[in-house]
């Protein structure tokens, strides 16, 4: 299970902006005026592009990037980071149940862990087995990384269906279908219902809330197969709690398998 950072765990009031625009003062001694669109993209992706904007070229990312990191590193920006309403009840929850969770992230990894640990959240992540904002521009080749990352850490393969990606942005989504995953979509960023839908997501949700009450969980664990140790778990999503708006894509519940974990 990888889980996008931004408006999907988190909500972080614009400190990856502000961390921009301390290390473009620090690198060029001058003021950042404009930061590109981000809304699913990768930092490597919107560093190429600023940089683009500010008559910076190209070949400065690198070094943009590896003083992010290093910045982000420090904590010393600040910032209120916060959780988005059920983000902890649903990493426990699944946690509890024993998937293996990490995170894909347009965000490189200080950046990521920084957000995280403001938020509260983190604990139940492997973040050794996700993938980062620096690894490409293009955010679906963040899940071979992942993919590979989690082979590192676990010694087994998720191909296909057995990764699943949740985000907020189409962007989130394509990545999961271009590589055969699974994509769950949450409306909690700048994206409704409706695109999210239109984008191909499996299962879009509204939010994070109520991961412990049936029949209106957003994630519900089961063990199919029976007995006490089985083969694997699947998740039953559902689209609409009783006092949410109808979504298009809503059905009573979607069960599919992430992964054969046990």
């Amino acid at each position: 299970m990888l889980w996008d950072v931004d408006y999907t765990l988190v909500s972080a009031d614009g400190l990856g902006t502000r961390l921009y625009e301390v290390v473009f003062r620090e690198m060029f001694g001058r003021e950042l005026t404009a930061v590109a669109p981000k809304a699913g993209r990768t930092d490597r992706a919107i560093v190429g592009d600023t940089l683009a904007l500010a008559g910076v070229s190209r070949s400065r990312v690198d070094g943009f990037l590896a003083a992010l990191e290093r910045v982000a590193a420090d904590g010393a920006v600040p910032g209120p980071v916060r959780p988005l309403p059920g983000a902890a009840g649903a990493i426990t929850a699944l946690a509890a149940a024993g998937v293996r969770q990490s995170v894909l992230t347009g965000n490189v990894r200080p950046l990521a862990e920084e957000k995280l640990r403001r938020a509260g959240l983190g604990g139940h992540l492997d973040l050794d087995a996700g993938a980062y904002g620096d690894v490409h521009e293009v955010r679906a080749e963040l899940v071979a990384a992942a993919r590979r990352a989690a082979r590192r850490v676990y010694r087994a393969d998720f191909p296909g269906p057995a990764t699943v990606l949740i985000g907020d942005t189409p962007l989130d989504v394509e990545a999961a279908l271009v590589t055969g995953a699974r994509a769950v979509a949450v409306a909690t960023g700048g994206y409704p219902a409706a695109d999210l839908t239109a984008a191909g997501a499996h299962v879009v949700l509204p939010d994070l809330t109520d991961t412990a009450r049936p029949p209106s969980p957003v994630f519900y664990l089961s063990r199919p197969g029976g007995g006490s140790r089985p083969r694997s778990i699947a998740v039953v999503t559902a689209a609409v709690r009783p006092d949410t708006p109808s979504l298009p894509n809503a059905r009573s519940r979607c069960v599919f398998t992430v992964a054969s974990l046990m």
